[in-house]
């Protein structure tokens, strides 16, 4: 399975781009302001660069080998307890989307974490590239901690595997500037985090940024009370990004990268 895990991965993130990227053209949910092709590019940029380094540096934390070697060393919970395959494959994705909340949320309240994470948030525009945006060093801890919970609880291969595709497509989806029919929303994001519900979590109103932290399912912010249902500026109207960044500080590559170790958080 690790072998096929890289070719799974990567047809699935390339066909749901493409996809995402003609939704977005054909009918966007909001202007786009800033027009800069490049910002898009520097994003993917940022995506290739993180591969790169987890890829040379640090194979071993490829989870789904993880997975395996769990497996055979009968470690973690599930490996201990007798429980029907569904059920420790469903339990396992629902922890691991739990652990991501709960970074999530972390990342937005420790300082050192936050400078990591504003290079996700700094970005003035909200489409699918917004969704794989992410410091290479905050990638890094979030697989750390990921590896961590797999030995913990004994995640099967196939939930890992499951689970990274969720992660890997999902903020895809609800980073993207498409339009859905608003009866529709209302449904859809009892199950899933749709690109309206997320949106509200990168205004520059820091109330609405610290709220809809899930990626995935919506529960946890319902449970914990970090759901947000709608913008106060509204969604054509409503500002994205940080205050203090201009669009020259946050296209290119470069800029992304030492923009942590550059700015004082806000």
């Amino acid at each position: 399975m690790p072998d096929n895990e890289i070719i799974i991965r990567v047809g699935a993130f390339s066909f749901a781009l493409v996809c995402l990227l003609l939704w977005e053209h054909f009918a966007p949910r909001r202007v786009t302001l800033d027009g800069h092709w490049i910002r898009r590019v520097n994003n993917l940029a940022l995506v290739l660069v993180t591969i790169l380094i987890v890829q040379l540096l640090l194979p071993v934390l490829a989870l789904v080998g993880i997975a395996d070697a769990v497996a055979k060393h009968d470690w973690g919970l599930f490996n201990n307890v007798d429980l029907p395959g569904p059920v420790v494959i469903v339990l396992s994705i629902l922890i691991l989307d739990f652990t991501i909340y709960w970074q999530h949320r972390l990342f937005h309240a420790w300082q050192p974490l936050w400078r990591l994470h504003q290079v996700h948030h700094s970005d003035k525009e909200f489409d699918v590239t917004t969704g794989i945006r992410f410091h290479p060093f905050e990638l890094i801890i979030s697989l750390c901690l990921k590896a961590a919970v797999v030995i913990l609880i004994g995640a099967p291969a196939l939930a890992v595997l499951i689970f990274e595709l969720i992660l890997n497509l999902l903020p895809m989806f609800n980073h993207s500037n498409v339009k859905l029919p608003l009866a529709l929303d209302r449904y859809l994001r009892l199950v899933v985090v749709t690109p309206d519900m997320h949106r509200v979590h990168h205004s520059q109103i820091r109330e609405e940024t610290d709220s809809n932290f899930c990626f995935s399912v919506p529960w946890w912010d319902r449970l914990f009370h970090t759901y947000r249902d709608q913008p106060r500026e509204g969604h054509p109207q409503m500002h994205i990004g940080l205050k203090q960044f201009t669009n020259s500080d946050t296209i290119h590559l470069s800029e992304l990268l030492l923009l942590p170790f550059r700015r004082s958080p806000e």
